[in-house]
């Protein structure tokens, strides 16, 4: 550390001049320099990442915003006088991804999600995860956009604009739509039963600020769509909107049908926003209160 910072670990430009070594005046590393180290020499942090965790960005920046010695100061400004202007003040800046970054990001930390990867990686016979060609459909859609092909929710949001200019009136009146939103059609597959889901996930919104504590709010607004289908004849749900989709497409003239009963569809209801709960919610983290958005779901038979 002391090519780094040198006058903080006991040593100087000249020093490390007559032992042949020229100090270090930028220094590119990996969390390993986050705990424990004095970096005071430098004045000025770049994160080229940010951290999940706000407490490992706090240790990043406490390397070089730590407490300063006054007699250290004096000797790097005597040795250094055009560093005068920059001595006692620590800036740092931080890179934020690109929109279509954050998007990808989220994708994978979706797949990544540890309850979510245990319960596809044992529940799921002949699937296999986290490989280019694996047949799970954020894995694929994740490997697709980085490719530069059109991937499935690309395709479905294709598919949505179009039905919004072949439908002006019904797109229009979505918004004024109640949540929880219920409708029933027929099964494209003869004899299949099923009931769609959409949820929406709540996640820390940086637009609201708690006024008493500071931290962030939850909101569905900055949170991530969930659609599931729970297959009544396997007993089994799906989450890969790929294959949803060709099970609940429909027109607003497709007739609607509904057969089965209210009070096992409410407990049905009742059973996958559970699943939703474990699998979304507490890997995030989620405080007391926080529950998922129910926006519309739909049975098929």
């Amino acid at each position: 550390m002391k090519r780094v910072a040198p006058y903080y670990n006991g040593s100087s430009t000249a020093e490390l001049a007559e032992k042949g070594k020229e100090e270090i005046r930028v220094l590119i590393s990996t969390d390993v320099l986050s705990e424990g180290l004095n970096l005071q020499d430098a004045t000025r942090l770049i994160n080229y990442d940010l951290h999940w965790n706000p407490v490992r960005l706090m240790q990043r920046i406490g390397r070089v915003d730590r407490r300063l010695d006054p007699e250290v100061e004096e000797r790097i400004i005597a040795d250094h006088p055009e560093l005068k202007d920059r001595r006692r003040k620590v800036a740092f800046w931080n890179f934020l991804p690109p929109d279509e970054l954050d998007d990808l990001l989220r994708l994978f930390q979706r797949v990544t999600r540890k309850v979510l990867v245990i319960s596809r990686t044992l529940g799921i016979e002949g699937r296999s995860l986290l490989r280019p060609d694996d047949d799970f459909d954020p894995i694929r859609e994740l490997n697709e956009q980085c490719d530069g092909t059109q991937s499935e929710a690309e395709k479905l949001r294709l598919e949505y604009e179009a039905l919004v200019k072949q439908y002006p009136d019904v797109a229009g009146s979505l918004a004024g739509l109640p949540f929880k939103l219920f409708s029933g059609k027929a099964h494209p597959t003869p004899q299949a039963k099923g009931v769609f889901f959409c949820y929406r996930i709540p996640r820390p919104d940086p637009a609201l600020i708690d006024a008493e504590g500071g931290g962030l709010r939850w909101s569905a607004a900055a949170g991530f769509t969930v659609w599931l289908y729970h297959d009544l004849e396997g007993e089994r749900t799906l989450a890969e909107p790929g294959a949803i989709a060709e099970a609940i497409r429909c027109t607003p003239e497709t007739p609607r049908k509904c057969s089965a009963e209210k009070a096992k569809l409410v407990e049905l209801r009742k059973k996958v926003e559970k699943q939703v709960v474990n699998d979304y919610l507490k890997p995030l983290q989620a405080p007391i209160g926080i529950n998922p958005v129910l926006k519309c779901w739909m049975e098929l038979s």
